[in-house]
């Protein structure tokens, strides 16, 4: 499978351009799904802890592995640090976790899931704790960063990051960060570009990497009322004419515009077919007409939002 990668700085450590999402993947799935996307190609897995599904994405993993599919070395693990472990002495546990249940020996790329802090849960009361926990304890992000960096001092992690983090915040962390922060994950397509911040962040040394590539779809079965009141991506007149044009689907154009604009993406599907799809993203090209048309679809329209499906009031 054709694929393209980015380059992490300031480490050098090259992530794939296409990857695939772990996110609601029920866990008696989990781990046939993971090897068959590890078989179709996939080499980038996209994990946390707030999934509750790491053991199962690890077994898939060691399968792949066992049965000469691929090495450790060839793929490019990502989990996440929860809301619930930002004390800088919860940090490596919240990670020891993580590398234990996923089976493995380093991960690839560690971020901080959301810029919100919670009260710590102890993994024998809750794991993962989700939201269950919505009381929120502040640490400074410059605590949680410190503890992070040291992760990759250890040799655990290659490269560490952030996810859901805003311009502002960003700026905050470049002020003080050792190390950089190599990758900004963020919510991203046709109804919510974030387009300024990914420049931003583009221009500060950091890659993208795109989640919820498919917009309302995922939000849907949350109960998102913006979800449900949008067309589906899937619909969408503009992204639909462009598909036909190019004998693809709407998915495969989505994907192929955030890879053209250097966006990692992270889709998922357990449909053999729409794996394999998802993945032949590199054997055609949007023009620049077509760019700006999908670009000219930004509404915005966020849909991953705590304080609106968690009822609490944060404001980051």
């Amino acid at each position: 499978m054709a694929t393209q990668s980015l380059t992490l700085h300031p480490s050098g450590h090259k992530m794939p351009l296409l990857g695939f999402g772990t996110w609601k993947v029920p866990k008696d799935t989990t781990a046939d799904v993971v090897f068959k996307a590890i078989e179709a190609g996939y080499r980038l897995l996209d994990c946390a802890c707030d999934y509750g599904n790491e053991v199962q994405v690890g077994q898939g993993i060691k399968l792949a592995i066992e049965k000469g599919i691929v090495t450790r070395e060839e793929l490019f693990i990502t989990s996440k640090l929860w809301n619930t472990y930002h004390h800088k002495e919860h940090v490596p546990l919240a990670f020891n976790r993580t590398l234990s249940d996923l089976g493995l020996d380093y991960i690839d790329l560690y971020l901080i899931h959301f810029p919100i802090s919670l009260k710590y849960v102890p993994f024998e009361q809750l794991y993962p704790p989700e939201w269950g926990n919505m009381e929120q304890d502040p640490v400074p992000v410059h605590e949680t960063w410190a503890a992070m960096e040291d992760l990759v001092r250890s040799g655990k992690v290659r490269d560490i990051g952030v996810s859901n983090f805003s311009a502002i915040l960003l700026m905050d962390v470049l002020s003080y960060a050792k190390i950089k922060p190599a990758v900004l994950h963020i919510e991203v397509h046709p109804y919510l570009n974030n387009s300024d911040l990914i420049k931003f962040a583009q221009s500060k040394g950091l890659q993208i990497t795109g989640y919820s590539n498919f917009g309302p779809a995922s939000y849907v079965e949350l109960g998102s009322p913006v979800a449900q009141n949008a067309v589906p991506l899937f619909k969408e007149e503009r992204l639909s004419k462009i598909a036909t044009h190019h004998n693809r689907t709407v998915a495969q154009v989505i994907l192929r515009w955030l890879v053209q604009n250097k966006v990692a993406v992270i889709p998922k599907s357990s449909d053999p077919v729409r794996v394999a799809q998802n993945a032949d993203i590199f054997s055609f090209e949007l023009s620049a007409k077509e760019m700006e048309v999908i670009n000219g679809m930004n509404i915005p329209l966020r849909l991953n939002d705590p304080a609106g499906y968690a009822n609490i009031p944060i404001y980051a």
